[in-house]
């Protein structure tokens, strides 16, 4: 299968849907239960590192952005996804701040004229194919090209390759893999960060379960 036809198996799950059951079924059972990463922790990354001007990339439901303590009443907040039900079910969530959305595969340059002070990325990684080592790079230098002096990345991504879990865990990750909403069999906690560490001179990685808690920038 070709890379742009991995790339969109990857997030063609996200239907009208199946987004209405997203926050129940990922943010509330699968967290707690099978990844080991609560969704509080999530938060409050987001509460850590968003901006006043902000890019979202792989958007999912909103939740988090509509959760976050934001710095000024009215922030900036312009959402990327190459899914464009996941683009409107987010716009719709945060309406309040009147986002922007922009549909891409983080793949390719990002088309949008703004550089921003945060960036946020929140299991995107393991959707998209490939192996840790030659998706995050191209995707790092992608968000590199939009953001500002200073600027902060950050996210969260389920690692399989080496990461220890359940066997419910790694029954539900074989079961995504082979579907093709999950391209994760490879990816490591070593490669994420030997990929954070080539772009960005300061990174902080946590790992919660099966997944790695990141976030980085160039001072």
């Amino acid at each position: 299968m070709e890379t742009s036809d991995r790339v969109a198996a990857g997030q063609a799950v996200y239907t009208p849907i199946t987004l209405k059951i997203y926050d129940w079924l990922v943010l509330g059972i699968s967290n707690r239960f099978l990844w080991r990463c609560p969704t509080a922790e999530l938060e409050a990354m987001y509460d850590r590192n968003v901006s006043d001007n902000h890019l979202d990339i792989g958007v999912g439901t909103g939740y988090f952005l509509d959760k976050a303590k934001w710095p000024v009443a009215n922030p900036r907040i312009t959402l990327v996804d190459l899914n464009p039900h996941s683009l409107v079910a987010a716009s719709n969530r945060i309406v309040r701040y009147s986002p922007s959305t922009v549909a891409a595969n983080v793949f390719e340059p990002l088309p949008v004229q703004l550089k921003f002070d945060s960036v946020s990325m929140s299991y995107l990684l393991h959707c998209l194919p490939g192996k840790m080592s030659e998706k995050a790079p191209v995707v790092f230098d992608h968000v590199l090209n939009v953001m500002a002096p200073g600027a902060k990345v950050f996210g969260a991504t389920i690692l399989q390759g080496d990461r220890p879990r359940s066997r419910p865990a790694q029954i539900v990750m074989n079961f995504y893999n082979r579907k093709g909403v999950f391209s994760n069999q490879n990816d490591t906690a070593p490669e994420l960060e030997c990929a954070l560490r080539e772009k960005f001179n300061e990174v902080k990685i946590a790992h919660r379960g099966v997944v790695a808690v990141f976030e980085a920038r160039n001072a």
